[in-house]
């Protein structure tokens, strides 16, 4: 008798066909190559195609949890990829011009300055959104449209090479597993522990679904509005710096793009 109930939440579940859809993904991709399962532990670290993926997508991940939330507000960013050539140029222009470009302290403070741009340019993206009223594709065109330029200022139109131990720990260091997968997801469950075991993710959907009805019950529509954005931002930021960080370089006119 239990087992029906169970059943049903099983089936209305989102994510069913999402992980049905992967693990046939993933069987297909076992026939055709018997060896993609396959993960070896050597020096310390483990390997194999399963890791690589994981590696080469967590950028790709953090960009799709800041979207996702900005999309639960009925919004979007198109400037994403141009605030991830952004993090990368400032970073590695920061380290290439300081005195000791290979130590940790330069590598914190240019990861320092990265963020904190794309904090800022999240709080643009949230001003012309929420206070403004400007339509979100919109608004995040602008950015979309200028970041790119701005970076490719930043850097003079060169690719920017840099050589900091520290610094390429971010997209190519390993603590067992890649670091970057770490850090994507330590923000993962971050986000999910925010927005399904708090409040947090009850009032977003709030705001998406009507948000002059949110205000009126007394919701700050604007302010969480604002919030997603800016959290948009830093996402596409950190995931700017793996990117740079795995190749040691700042390529502001490839970096990010079509993202």
């Amino acid at each position: 008798m239990t087992s029906t109930p169970r059943l049903e939440r099983l089936r209305s579940s989102a994510l069913v066909w999402p992980v049905l859809a992967l693990v046939l993904l993933l069987a297909a991709n076992a026939v055709a190559r018997p060896s993609f399962l396959a993960v070896r532990f050597q020096d310390g670290h483990l390997y194999g195609s399963l890791i690589d993926i994981l590696k080469n997508g967590a950028p790709t991940l953090l960009i799709a949890l800041g979207m996702t939330l900005v999309i639960a507000t009925r919004g979007i960013d198109l400037s994403v990829g141009a605030i991830v050539a952004i993090a990368g140029a400032v970073a590695c222009t920061t380290i290439a011009g300081s005195s000791a470009p290979a130590s940790v302290g330069t590598m914190l403070m240019a990861v320092a300055l990265a963020l904190v741009l794309c904090l800022v340019l999240g709080v643009w993206n949230g001003f012309l959104v929420s206070v403004l009223g400007i339509q979100p594709i919109i608004a995040t065109l602008v950015l979309m449209t200028a970041g790119r330029g701005i970076a490719m200022l930043i850097t003079d139109g060169q690719i920017i090479t840099v050589n900091n131990p520290a610094f390429a720990e971010i997209g190519g260091g390993f603590l067992l597993l890649p670091i970057s997968i770490l850090i994507a997801g330590a923000v993962f469950a971050l986000v999910a522990l925010l927005t399904r075991r708090t409040a947090l993710g009850l009032l977003i959907e709030s705001v998406g679904i009507n948000p002059e009805a949110s205000r009126l019950a007394g919701l700050h529509a604007r302010t969480i509005t604002w919030t997603v954005y800016v959290f948009a931002a830093l996402c596409a930021g950190v995931a700017g710096l793996m990117i740079s960080s795995n190749v040691s370089a700042a390529d502001a006119n490839n970096a990010g793009l079509w993202i």
